[in-house]
């Protein structure tokens, strides 16, 4: 899938959950890429962000840098 694809369907997840103040909007789009996005649509958009992540929302960056790092800690056992 296109990076400007994966961006896009990113920042609507966070436009979904950002404005929901009794949640941590960072911590709830993480978790959503997590569960129901395809892995390579999670490597992707992890590539996407590793190559600057342009377009992406600051609270999708942010969301999109923890999962990078929650699947690394996975391959490393921890």
């Amino acid at each position: 899938m296109q990076p400007e694809k994966l961006v896009m369907m990113a920042n609507q997840i966070g436009q979904f959950f950002v404005p929901q103040h009794k949640i941590d909007a960072v911590a709830a789009i993480a978790d959503h890429l997590e569960k129901f996005w395809d892995p390579r649509m999670r490597a992707g958009i992890v590539a996407h962000l590793e190559a600057g992540g342009a377009g992406l929302d600051p609270p999708v960056r942010q969301a999109v840098d923890r999962l990078k790092h929650k699947t690394a800690d996975r391959r490393q056992g921890g």
